[in-house]
């Protein structure tokens, strides 16, 4: 091995297992791209091309899609994998079960990287437990350098059992950072070749049966795959007293058993395959063990694989918490009070503070939402995921599901008030990534009910809230831009028009327009077209930052109501200024002062 692939390097857990994915021979690699995982196909993308590795490399419109290209590269037996966070999972879930009684040819793993806090998601649910719903492997790494490993392991294992398997980090894993060595690429050299066999890729019901039997077979040969077993912590400690722990919690438990010095008094093991558990590490766990802690994120798996309520202590029993992350700190407690130590002196958490998240200085959904709010006073606002979720602050949204809910809610919200005789005012808000991914389906379905709301899409040119990842109005070297408007038009609107709302007085009587519409004649579609500033490769004119002088009231309708941080409320003197470090000069404030007090400089 040469010292350059000898190097080590310090990476992020996505990069780690990115690097992962490269070194084991991945050619097809897809996502959507959703945070904890938003790094991991960005990351492939740099490894390929300091590899020079041919791969085909894929921001899909959703995770449904992105499953199911993948997939597809695997059927020819090729090695592809696509990641997603566990919200994602769901989107995905149909082509995952149905791919479980498939199988596949070539190596597939799904990367699905959960979020117990949750820190940036909708649910902290456990991705195991879709897993074990889909009958497959997963594998769950305790550090970026395990995730890395277990990538490569985890492509082994598919094409072992011709079996997706699925590869679960967690926030702490894809976010911590650790030295990792560099290992050399294998470079399978394989050629597509799909080979048709229709009693297996095209099954029907009654061939499904058999695959199930097939499927049922792979799982208990899988509970016995000696390199996905568990691994003993502390092989020299024999103890009738046994913690297990897998993912993030397994590396705390190193922690505590070393400051707790406890390597003597508790076996401890990891399980880096929780499902399904190895059939014969659980017979001799409960055998060797009177009593037994498992600690995981976020629900009971492992425990409840060992079904014995007597002697096993976990979430089931209520010896671990239920729901949030199992911070060190926690895990140290847990630990102690298993193996009947003194309990640790609890050190208060700090007291919440600083500034409540909000959109950007200069962000063009501040502008969006402060219109809809003057066009609709009195409005119904369903809204979506995104960064433009923060519109919440401003009072423009009121629901927030899931991915495209919006434009259903903003239809079941008009049905309601129909059947029951009565009109409101509704204004939803959709992203433009969020639109390509989830927003299509619902808006035909609403056009074809007959439902009457406006829908303002809010389209910065990016999947801002990820890291600016690219949408398909991009396009790509090899395709072309799919365009917004197009397929509002193509799904049966009437209305459609687009507008930059930083261009606030035009783009509130558009929405006063767009809401007159919907009464009368159906759903209305305004695009707030207007470019994410933190996205750079976008050029942007250069405007003049605005003063504020001396007829400021101190009325707070620019800080409180618009809720822009370049805009700093002064308590002593009542009066606001301007931040010229953050103000990006969008000039949108001088329209939302009621007194006029906001000002351009003259000349600018």
């Amino acid at each position: 091995m040469s010292m350059a692939e000898q190097q080590k390097k310090l990476l992020q857990g996505n990069e780690a297992l990115a690097r992962g994915v490269v070194e084991s021979g991945c050619v097809v690699a897809t996502s959507y791209p959703g945070t904890p995982a938003s790094e991991i196909l960005g990351a492939v993308m740099v490894w390929q091309q300091q590899e020079e590795v041919a791969m085909h490399l894929e921001w899909a419109v959703n995770e449904k899609v992105a499953f199911e290209i993948a997939y597809t590269a695997s059927q020819t037996g090729l090695r592809a994998m696509t990641a997603m966070k566990q919200v994602g999972l769901n989107v995905a879930s149909d082509p995952l079960m149905s791919a479980a009684y498939l199988g596949v040819v070539g190596g597939f793993v799904v990367v699905s990287a959960d979020d117990p806090g949750p820190h940036s998601s909708q649910t902290e649910q456990d991705s195991r437990l879709m897993a074990m719903l889909a009958k497959i492997p997963v594998l769950d790494p305790d550090s970026p350098a395990q995730a890395r490993e277990l990538a490569g392991l985890a492509f082994q294992l598919s094409e072992r059992f011709s079996i997706p398997v699925m590869l679960r980090p967690t926030t702490r894993v894809c976010h911590a950072c650790q030295d990792i060595a560099l290992l050399p690429v294998e470079r399978l050299n394989r050629v597509a070749a799909f080979e048709k066999n229709p009693s297996r890729w095209a099954a029907t019901p009654k061939f499904r049966y058999q695959l199930h039997l097939e499927l049922n077979r792979k799982l208990a040969e899988i509970a016995a795959y000696e390199p996905s077993a568990p691994r003993r912590l502390n092989p020299q400690t024999e103890s009738r007293l046994a913690v297990v722990a897998s993912g993030p919690a397994a590396s705390y438990l190193k922690e505590t058993l070393s400051d707790l010095d406890l390597w003597e008094r508790l076996s401890c093991y990891q399980v880096i395959q929780p499902y399904p558990l190895h059939s014969a590490f659980a017979g001799e766990l409960l055998e060797k063990h009177d009593r037994i802690l498992v600690l995981e994120e976020t629900y009971g798996v492992i425990e409840m694989q060992l079904r014995d309520r007597y002697k096993v202590q976990g979430k089931l029993s209520g010896a671990v918490p239920e729901a949030g992350e199992l911070l060190p700190e926690i895990v140290e407690r847990i630990v102690a009070d298993f193996a009947g130590l003194p309990a640790a002196a609890q050190t208060p958490a700090p007291a919440a503070g600083g500034r409540r998240p909000t959109l950007c200085p200069g962000c063009p959904h501040r502008a969006s939402f402060y219109a809809i709010k003057k066009a609709a006073p009195k409005g119904i606002y369903p809204s979506d995921i995104g960064c433009y979720t923060l519109g919440i602050n401003l009072g423009g949204v009121d629901t927030v599901l899931c991915m495209g809910a919006s434009i259903s809610q903003a239809a079941g919200f008009y049905q309601a008030y129909r059947v029951t005789g009565q009109q409101r005012d509704i204004i939803a808000t959709i992203g433009d990534s969020t639109f390509f991914h989830a927003g299509m389906p619902p808006l035909i379905d609403a056009v074809a009910q007959g439902a009457r709301f406006v829908l303002v899409i809010l389209d910065n040119v990016t999947t801002a809230m990820t890291g600016n990842q690219p949408t398909p109005a991009h396009g790509t070297p090899a395709g072309r831009p799919v365009e917004i408007e197009s397929i509002v038009r193509g799904c049966g609107v009437g209305f459609v028009k687009s507008a930059d709302p930083l261009d606030l007085p035009g783009f509130t009587a558009l929405l006063k327009e767009a809401v007159n519409f919907s009464h009368d004649r159906g759903v209305a579609v305004v695009i707030a077209k207007s470019p994410c500033l933190v996205d750079r490769s976008v050029p942007r004119p250069k405007r003049s930052q605005p003063k504020v002088d001396e007829g400021c009231v101190g009325c707070k309708v620019c800080t409180e109501r618009f809720e822009c941080p370049a805009l700093v409320f002064d308590e002593a003197t009542k009066t606001v200024s301007v931040d010229t470090m953050i103000c990006s000069g969008c000039g949108v404030c001088l329209e939302v002062c009621p007194v006029g007090a906001i000002k351009r400089e003259v000349g600018a």
